[in-house]
């Protein structure tokens, strides 16, 4: 490798992608093409930076398998930076075991970690943390070390294991101050910022208030019975009911924890579950049916009591009866809750992430963009999305059950 080549990637893993190309852009050879692709990277060129690495791939030819494996690599991590969530994660995992198989093992600990960022992005934690256990930290590049501990950190937070989110936060600042990289090093203060603003609205006994991520795994092992609208789950110390396929059962069920130690009225729960205006004879039998199928899910739990107005909860072993609820009350929360990353997501990638249909994504962009609370950039296949402004909250915990998995 001549030298031009050697200091551009010297300036590349320093962060200095126009140092870079000061020294390799007029140039059309294969490695060149590779760095051009990264550097443009760095500097938010996706769509050339893929183009051009791609070129490189095609250059470099079979006989250069480890070239060529890089620029897989390369690739991924464009079209992880894109959120671009389909890319095909088998084609990294050829790359790795290619890596791995010629000795490069620094490269192939950044290709697992890229797959691992990749399962954490659309919720797989169980995935994400089986391939964390075979990565070598120390095989890991020193500027990704700060990507390595951001992973720790979002799985602890959605496992609401606080301490141990602060810990690995502390360790990515540690290793962003190392490497020299601004960059890297504001990532870190604004995931910080994330996880130390609220992250749950209580309810209980008639009050709200805001809770931290500490509070929130607190209550998770309290007396209380908790029903927690991040999970669709009502738990207390002793058993754990998920309703995450029942979204009718659940707003009842919501709806009776929030008028505990009262009962909630018929009207008002026809009301605000089924949208009857005004409840008549079909929105009472319906009631009647739902509250039966409730009663028959909670027992382990909780019963139902049928008093002359309405409905009561009665817990059979908590004390309380505490509803979990998002810290804020906005329409499609968890669109902007994976939006506040900073990055520019694609609809497809926003689906994938949140487990749910593309047009569905679409529509709630659509209807955030009039807001004001979300905007566009590109069109066509290259629209993506971002949030207008960073809410104040700890996001990780507005995303869907499926994906919050314990």
């Amino acid at each position: 490798m001549d030298s031009m080549i050697t200091a551009a990637a010297y300036a590349l893993a320093a962060g200095d992608p126009l140092g870079a190309l000061n020294r390799i852009a007029l140039r059309d050879d294969a490695p060149a093409l590779a760095l051009r692709g990264i550097a443009m990277a760095q500097l938010g060129d996706l769509v050339r930076a893929r183009e051009l690495v791609r070129r490189a791939a095609r250059r470099f030819g079979p006989a250069e398998a480890v070239s060529q494996a890089r620029c897989v690599v390369a690739e991924g991590e464009i079209a992880l930076a894109a959120r671009e969530l389909r890319w095909p994660a088998a084609s990294l995992e050829a790359a790795r075991r290619t890596l791995a198989a010629h000795g490069d093992t620094m490269n192939a600990a950044h290709a697992r970690l890229l797959a691992v960022r990749r399962w954490l992005l659309i919720g797989r934690l169980d995935e994400a943390e089986r391939d964390l256990a075979l990565l070598d930290p120390a095989a890991v590049p020193a500027a990704s070390r700060v990507a390595l501990q951001l992973v720790h950190a979002g799985i602890h937070v959605r496992r609401l294991r606080a301490a141990a989110a602060h810990a690995a936060l502390a360790q990515a600042r540690s290793a962003a101050l190392q490497s020299g990289i601004p960059a890297l090093l504001a990532e870190v203060e604004r995931a910080t910022a994330l996880i130390s603003a609220p992250a749950a609205r209580l309810t209980s006994q008639g009050t709200q208030r805001l809770l931290p991520l500490d509070e929130v795994e607190a209550l998770q092992r309290s007396k209380s019975l908790v029903v927690d609208a991040f999970r669709y789950l009502v738990r207390d110390q002793a058993a754990a009911v998920t309703l995450v396929r029942r979204p009718v059962l659940f707003a009842l069920v919501r709806e009776l924890a929030q008028a505990w130690p009262g009962d909630a009225s018929r009207e008002a729960l026809c009301s605000t579950v089924f949208g009857a205006s005004a409840a008549d004879a079909s929105h009472r039998a319906r009631l009647r049916v739902e509250m039966g199928r409730l009663r028959r899910l909670l027992r382990a739990v909780a019963g139902i009591s049928a008093t002359e107005r309405g409905f009561q909860l009665v817990p059979r072993r908590a004390r309380t009866v505490a509803v979990l609820e998002r810290p804020i009350a906005a329409d499609h929360a968890e669109i902007l809750a994976v939006l506040a990353d900073g990055e520019a997501w694609s609809s497809s990638g926003l689906a994938q992430a949140l487990d749910s249909s593309q047009r569905t994504v679409q529509r709630a962009l659509e209807a955030l963009a009039a807001g004001g609370a979300v905007q566009s950039v590109g069109s066509g296949r290259t629209r993506r999305w971002m949030a207008a402004s960073f809410p104040g909250f700890t996001t990780s915990l507005l995303l869907p059950s499926s994906i919050l998995t314990d």
